[in-house]
């Protein structure tokens, strides 16, 4: 069953490392315009190669160097922001007064990375600023926990300050289950799409986010809007760098004939 909520988190998009987004969301396969796009043969249960999977933290920062997005998994025209990578021991948590802040990760992960980027200003068109984020945790109850966390952070702040300057509201969710209205590239998906307020940018702009989680493993984007930039432009980044990151997910951690 779909579900829609009102107001959700945007980790992927929460304090960068020195102004460096990390998460435990930042961050769909898809083309422009849609939030989610079907996968044609769902198979949200992935049947992984127990010896492929990371079990130590060098393990999982291998995994990660090998799945997170890099700038061409956007597509063309997008750069690395600088700082690019955040700060492996810390990720973004969201203090009970809706505040997102940098600290050390919770005791299920084994390792998280934060990457920045950003499609150049031109032809009267501002920065778009986009993240991508990839978490392993110990097990995938870990992950699983992670996701419902992030349903919690929806509901409990429907307006976020992501750092100095800048703020998330008015934000709509989505949460599709592995198989469910064809939602085959995971077993859990989350998706959000808002109004982004910049005091350098203006606003309201539109803002989008989408988290997976399988087996162990959350990915996540996010997508910040810009003057003259529409939403089915910054929706297809977020959903191409997501889709990409799934892909090499599945293909990193499955049996191999």
């Amino acid at each position: 069953m779909a579900v829609l909520l009102a107001g959700c988190s945007g980790a992927a998009d929460a304090p960068e490392q020195g102004d460096a987004s990390t998460s435990a969301h930042p961050d769909r396969d898809p083309d422009a315009g849609d939030t989610f796009v079907p996968d044609p043969d769902p198979d949200p249960d992935p049947d992984p190669d127990p010896a492929r999977l990371p079990a130590s933290r060098s393990e999982a920062r291998d995994l990660i160097g090998r799945v997170i997005a890099g700038p061409d998994s956007f597509g063309p025209g997008v750069v690395k922001r600088s700082p690019y990578e955040s700060d492996p021991a810390t990720w973004s948590v969201l203090g009970e007064d809706c505040v997102w802040r940098r600290q050390k990760p919770a005791p299920s992960v084994l390792a998280t990375l934060t990457r920045s980027f950003e499609a150049p200003a031109g032809a009267g068109k501002g920065p778009v600023r986009l993240a991508a984020v990839v978490t392993v945790h110990r097990t995938r109850e870990d992950a699983a926990w992670e996701m419902a966390e992030s349903i919690e952070e929806s509901m409990r702040c429907p307006t976020q300050q992501l750092r100095a300057g800048e703020t998330i509201g008015s934000l709509v969710a989505g949460a599709l289950f592995g198989g469910e209205s064809g939602q085959g590239s995971s077993e859990d998906f989350l998706s959000e799409v808002g109004e982004y307020r910049s005091s350098e940018l203006g606003g309201p702009h539109h803002y989008s986010w989408q988290q997976a989680q399988t087996l162990q493993f959350t990915v996540a984007v996010t997508g910040k809007g810009a003057e003259g930039r529409t939403k089915d432009e910054i929706d297809a980044w977020v959903s191409k760098a997501q889709g990409v990151m799934l892909s090499r997910l599945e293909n990193a951690v499955e049996k191999r004939n």
